[in-house]
């Protein structure tokens, strides 16, 4: 079992955890974070966890909302 670097959950890492290698982890269906959000990690998250910053990340910061044009 590994353990969430951000909640300390435990949890199963298909990559640390299991004997057969050739089946891809859990993680692999869901997009890459960003390297600020992970530059600090020094494990993996939880699948909740991993979720959470992936939708924070896909989510339109309020500075970048498109600003509707004058007229």
């Amino acid at each position: 079992m590994s353990t969430c670097q951000r909640c300390k959950t435990a949890f199963t890492c298909g990559m640390a955890d299991t004997k057969d290698s050739m089946q891809p982890c859990w993680c692999t269906a869901l997009p890459a974070l960003a390297p600020d959000l992970y530059k600090d990690a020094v494990g993996c998250y939880c699948p909740a966890c991993l979720r959470e910053l992936v939708s924070r990340q896909s989510a339109p910061s309020p500075s970048s909302a498109s600003v509707p044009p004058k007229l």
